[in-house]
């Protein structure tokens, strides 16, 4: 086994472990719901309420709950338990009195609502007219929430798999412009669309539109939760990246104090990208956390080191550089594969729970979706890996002869854009529904 070889072992065995020993998640929850309220949704009061109270399923945050009017007007809410929130009323003597409610779950951040109706007086039940359904968030902020993920996600992967590379592969690459350039727009993209994520994940918690993403009142709100200071983290992350990606412009990719540092920023990274999602929605959340860490790690040095090899390596079509890099990164993707897909069963059981859920639950069909493009590129993966170990030395013999390069490439680049559709999936499956 080579060094190169038993540095990633290392590095994939020994980062999950770090991950449970500095804090995973502790208890598994699903979404937060309504368990009761007071006066409960439909009675008929013969005297207005001057507050209602409402009961969910688990702890909740007072600033993760909102609770509108009719007309939009936001009622006051403080805390009476861990689980329960007083809402005060300005009712009227005599009417109906409806109110939409909203929670965000400290887990995941994903939004639950609901809509609450009493009358009060004798003429109440001759009064109609809001007999609305229950709000949704708006479909424009959901879909606009899956483009942020999509493009976190694929950011994170270029970012810190594109380091790897250059640091354990191809030290020499950070003078190459196109790797340069790479890794500066997948810092970029990360924090972009993390500061965006943000303003989308307010807007879609409140119940709101697009307008409301540019508010400077929806970024306050978000960064008063749980989720919120997570998405703050992981921005602050990609700041401190700034400083890891311009010393490695510099060259200092064979440095071991960049290496550290270089470590620490990927690990911060993967943390709060993973920190709340699905995987602690289950019976075993620790080992979720541990399996969701060790899936973006796997993915992260496979798709950043396939789109590294893709769009700087191959195209300089150098014989030395063919040698030493491509079977090192062959060797290093097939344990990054091994990983995700051991993790991707993990994580697969500890959501969906069922094979019932897998089949008819949209969470399960989403899966079943994505697992059948992954087989899509793991052929494309298999096609490349017996050129290496077939054709590479001819290529190196014919010092990169293109003709001799270009069915590699083909099947790297099918590689790649199979793996843009497995991370459009995998932003649809954060934003789904557990199966569970």
């Amino acid at each position: 086994m080579t060094p190169t070889v038993r540095r990633a072992l290392l590095l994939l065995v020994l980062t999950p472990l770090l991950y449970v020993l500095t804090g995973a998640s502790g208890t598994a929850v699903a979404h937060t719901e309504l368990v009761s309220s007071s006066p409960k949704d439909g009675a008929d009061l013969k005297k207005a309420p001057d507050h209602l109270t409402l009961t969910f399923d688990e702890a909740v945050d007072p600033a993760g709950v909102r609770v509108l009017t009719m007309d939009g007007d936001r009622l006051p809410v403080s805390r009476t338990g861990a689980d329960s929130v007083r809402v005060s009323l300005a009712a009227p003597e005599q009417g109906r009195i409806a109110v939409v409610w909203s929670v965000v779950d400290e887990e995941d951040g994903h939004a639950s609502s609901g809509r609450i109706a009493f009358a009060v007086g004798t003429t109440a039940t001759t009064t109609g007219g809001d007999e609305a359904s229950a709000p949704a968030p708006s479909p424009s902020v959901r879909k606009g929430l899956v483009a942020a993920r999509w493009a976190g996600y694929l950011s994170l992967a270029l970012f810190v798999g594109g380091l790897a590379f250059v640091a354990l592969l191809w030290p020499l690459g950070a003078y190459e412009p196109r790797a340069r350039a790479l890794l500066g727009l997948a810092w970029a993209g990360g924090l972009t669309a993390t500061v965006a994520a943000i303003g989308l994940q307010g807007a879609y918690t409140s119940l709101g539109g697009l307008r409301d993403t540019l508010r400077p009142a929806t970024y306050a709100d978000v960064l008063a939760t749980e989720p919120g200071v997570v998405l703050a983290a992981r921005g602050l992350m990609w700041v401190l990246a700034a400083v890891v990606l311009g010393a490695l412009l510099q060259g200092a990719a064979r440095s071991p104090g960049w290496r550290v540092g270089a470590l620490a920023v990927a690990f911060g990274l993967l943390r709060t990208t993973g920190m709340h999602g699905h995987s602690s929605e289950g019976s075993e959340p620790t080992w979720g956390a541990v399996a969701d860490f060790a899936h973006l790690l796997g993915a992260s040095l496979w798709i950043g080191g396939l789109a590294m090899l893709a769009v700087a390596v191959l195209p300089r079509r150098r014989a030395g550089e063919l040698a030493a890099v491509v079977p090192g990164y062959s060797r290093l993707a097939a344990v990054s594969v091994t990983a995700i897909v051991v993790a991707g069963l993990v994580l697969a059981w500890q959501v969906v729970g069922s094979y019932d859920a897998l089949l008819h639950t949209s969470y399960g069909q989403l899966l079943l979706v994505k697992t059948a493009v992954l087989g899509g590129v793991l052929v494309a993966a298999y096609a490349s890996r017996q050129w290496v170990r077939t054709r590479l030395d001819l290529a190196v013999l014919l010092r990169g002869d293109a003709a001799t390069v270009r069915s590699f490439g083909y099947s790297v680049a099918a590689e790649t854009g199979l793996v843009l559709v497995v991370l459009a999936v995998t932003s649809l499956l954060v934003t789904a529904d557990p199966g569970r």
